[in-house]
């Protein structure tokens, strides 16, 4: 059963049409949500925000819609409620002020029926203030980039997150407690009824009692897992005066969470090891908007790629991203905060956290109660405080606080022991502690998370050193002793000592380096207490310009010059293709057919390159390369294979041993000749795996490809067209770098247009884009109305391309 299927939220109107206008303008610009006003900014070398947000400016905007409060609803609450909103911002109805918004990533909602003028046109605005920047360590985005709504309720009604599911399994069936709270205005008593509900029907029922609780008896229950994603449909129904005033519908799935040291993470009483990536908010190209296709589009590939886990880094997920997670299945740790008190930007919100976060922690805790994929709560990254006292006790008690919310989830806090030990010695590199009168930031112009980046790069391999040391111990273990799962940023020569002198710590990789993947799998298969793995970083982000881009040059830095955008560590890029550095994880676990071959870029051939700890490998997948006969090919070979030989064009280059033992790699030098690439994998002698890369022809075309032949007419659906330059056998030449004007009729828009180059220089508004390594991603958006979309794709070198797609 999908979200399709059935009706929510009968009772919620989507705002979805707005204006928008830049302060200091008078020109309204009519916008529809999700909507990344930062996206649109143009970027420059002396944007405030810099590298962290990848060279955009921050700005002031005023959003702007209209509502016709129909009389009908007179006498009814009618909450105005926000997704998230990227700027500090000031909501009026009909002048009226009703609310502000602070934080990006948390709901609010606010009560707005004694204010609006009934049986007429509302005026709903939304000043937006995002001007000071960077507030964040990554690309924010900007304004009204997630949902907006109404949301319509009678006196008597089920409270906004107000239906709460917990499962117990007793063999092979399951007893659902559902805790309902209702809002009652009114003198009677009310009855609330809960009915679970599969394909075939109901399944079972309850009245709750007194309480609000209600148990559901569930024989032969199908369980909710990542390989098994089913869903109940869940009805609650509120009656009062012996009529139903309120219902709410939504889909559950059942399943249960364990973990403890000796069996490590249990779902459904199963083990189970994360095979986790991180991820950032933002949708690439199409900035910071959360649109519901990109968000289940994503879900997708890193599920394809194998990919079990998200950690959504560092700020609470979205309620579209959980809708993928719990529809395809994928486990999530969903996190609270990037800080606490310690500032780590310029005009981040440390100097509040004290006063927020319990707030904040209500909402993400009420948003992901009834979610199956939300398997862990992490209450902090890299919180550098938890190395102290004052840190240990806010550790406790934002853990106390949590568990006592939710009850049946474990708790994690992400640390990075290096900086702890940092931290602990008085020398962190963040930009210091705003805990001072009227939020000032006394040490704002201190290091900053830069530092910490660069530190980190350039320490390398010597915080392996650093996080054995008795000092890494002491700066970490008590705030560890808090939580449920101790969340290990960059820590792997800490677990076996660490499994050993803590036998009852459960401990996940909340973060490890790409090249360090095979070493953290082999770990987490040797030792139970270690439940898994998130990868550093699962999705090509923007901002933190450049700190994993392998750039030209023996010393370029680690954060890049305008015009770097992108972070550079993707194991998928901004347009979700798998990066080569992907294919290491995969064979460490077991889901990579065969041989992965990559080869550096043979454009840069026997240059100096700059490389980065967060990037393991520049090789890429293709053996295409056209004009570089004769040049010297560095070759990596990643095989769980005893041995790989490698051959070019039917001669062998050589024999080398790869397996478990080598960290699965085995690297080769080759002079380039087009044809094929070829690598052999043997165990006990005999090959038993074999995988070939091709040269491109010289038939170059281009070719558009995209995920979907029909858009749905409702002017939310997105397409993405892939954009290649081919040979007849669908080959791509990766040094075909032309430029692709595309051109969009019909009824759809061009919503973002670009490729996964580390230094664009055309915003992603811009028709005509340059491929790079031979691909362009282009999104479009349904208008609304239906008919043919007429896709066309022009290059100079390499001709025309058509498609046309169907909107209904």
């Amino acid at each position: 059963m999908t979200w399709t299927d059935v009706q929510l939220d009968a009772d919620r109107v989507d705002l979805r049409d707005w204006t928008m206008c830049r302060q200091g303008s008078a020109e309204e610009t009519a916008v529809r949500l999700p909507h990344d006003a930062m996206i649109t900014e143009p970027r420059s070398s002396d944007a405030s925000g810099r590298s962290d947000t990848g060279w955009f400016p921050g700005g002031r905007y005023t959003y702007r819609t209209r509502w016709y409060a129909d009389p009908v609803y007179r006498g009814r609450d009618v909450q105005l409620r926000f997704d998230g909103i990227q700027g500090e911002s000031v909501v009026t109805v009909n002048g009226h002020r009703v609310g502000a918004v602070r934080s990006g990533y948390t709901e609010f909602g606010f009560r707005i029926d004694d204010v609006l003028n009934w049986g007429d046109e509302n005026e709903i605005a939304v000043d937006v203030d995002n001007s000071a920047q960077p507030a964040g360590r990554w690309y924010p985005g900007s304004g009204l980039y997630r949902s907006v709504s109404l949301r319509i309720r009678g006196r008597v009604r089920l409270e906004d997150d107000g239906v709460g599911v917990r499962t117990t399994l007793h063999g092979a069936d399951a007893v659902v407690e559902v805790r309902t709270a209702v809002v009652n205005d009114s003198d009677g008593p009310v009855r609330v009824r809960t009915v679970l509900h599969s394909e075939a029907g109901a399944v079972a029922q309850a009245v709750a009692a007194d309480d609000g609780i209600a148990h559901l008896h569930v024989p032969g229950a199908r369980l909710w897992s990542a390989e098994d994603p089913f869903r109940y449909e869940l009805v609650t129904t509120v009656e009062h005066g012996g009529a139903v005033v309120d219902t709410r519908r939504e889909l559950v799935g059942l399943r249960t969470v364990h973990v403890d040291a000796r069996h490590g993470l249990r779902i459904n009483k199963q083990q189970v090891n994360l095979r986790g990536a991180c991820i950032h908010h933002d949708n690439g190209i199409l900035g910071a908007a959360t649109h519901r296709a990109a968000e289940f589009r994503r879900i997708r590939i890193l599920k394809e790629n194998g990919f079990n886990a998200v950690r959504s880094a560092h700020h609470p997920m979205s309620r579209h991203l959980l809708d993928a997670c719990d529809e395809l299945g994928m486990y999530v740790m969903d996190e609270l905060a990037d800080y606490w008190i310690q500032s780590k930007s310029t005009h981040d919100f440390s100097h509040r956290f004290l006063d927020t976060w319990r707030e904040d922690a209500d909402r993400m805790i009420e948003k992901d109660r009834n979610r199956p994929s939300v398997i862990i709560y992490s209450m902090g990254n890299e919180i550098p405080e938890t190395a102290h006292p004052d840190g240990v006790a806010l550790t406790r008690e934002i853990t106390a606080y949590v568990k006592a919310a939710d009850p049946d989830r474990p708790v994690t806090v992400a640390l990075n022991i290096f900086l702890n030990v940092l931290s602990s010695m008085n020398r962190s590199p963040y930009a210091g502690t705003s805990d001072t009168p009227e939020g000032a930031h006394p040490n704002k112009q201190g290091p900053g998370s830069t530092e910490a980046n660069r530190l980190v790069n350039q320490i390398g391999r010597m915080m392996d050193v650093a996080s054995r040391l008795p000092i890494a111990d002491r700066a970490t273990r008590d705030s560890f002793a808090e939580v449920d799962i101790a969340g290990y940023n960059y820590g792997l020569a800490r677990y076996k000592h660490d499994v050993k002198a803590y036998p009852d710590r459960v401990i996940v990789g909340s973060e490890t380096l790409p090249g360090d993947i095979a070493r953290a799998w082999d770990l987490v298969t040797t030792y139970p207490s270690v439940i898994g793995d998130f990868i550093w970083v699962g999705w090509e982000y923007l901002g933190e310009s450049g700190v994993g881009v392998w750039a030209p040059g023996r010393r370029t830095g680690l954060v890049k010059p305008y015009p770097y955008l992108i972070a550079g560590p993707g194991v998928i890029d901004l347009t979700g293709q798998p990066d080569f550095s992907l294919r290491l994880g995969q064979v460490a676990w077991g889901t990579h057919p065969g041989p992965a071959i990559g080869v550096r870029p043979l454009d840069r051939a026997g240059q100096p390159v700059a490389r980065v700890a967060w990037r393991s490998t520049d090789a890429v997948e293709s053996w295409a390369w056209r004009g570089c006969a004769g040049r010297k090919a560095e070759i990596e070979v990643y095989s769980a294979d005893d041995e790989v030989e490698l051959f070019v064009n039917g001669r062998s280059v050589g024999r080398r041993r790869a397996g478990q033992r080598r960290r699965y790699t085995a690297r080769f030098t080759a002079t380039y000749a087009a044809g094929e690439l070829v690598a052999v994998g043997y165990r006990g002698g005999h090959e038993v795996s074999r995988t070939v890369l091709r040269s491109a022809a010289d038939d170059l075309e281009i070719r558009l490809t995209a995920d979907r032949t029909r858009l749905r007419a409702d002017g939310d659906d997105l397409a993405f067209v892939e954009v290649e330059i081919v040979d007849g056998a669908g080959t791509v030449e990766m040094l075909a770098d032309d430029d692709i004007e595309l051109r969009v009729e019909g009824p759809a828009e061009l919503v973002g247009y670009g490729s996964a180059r580390p230094d664009p220089i055309r915003p992603f508004a811009d028709p005509t884009q340059r491929a790079y390594r031979g691909r362009v991603l282009a999104v479009l958006r349904s208008t609304g109305r239906t008919g043919n979309v007429h896709i066309t794709a022009t290059s100079h070198l390499h001709g025309v391309s058509h498609l046309t797609l169907d909107a209904r």
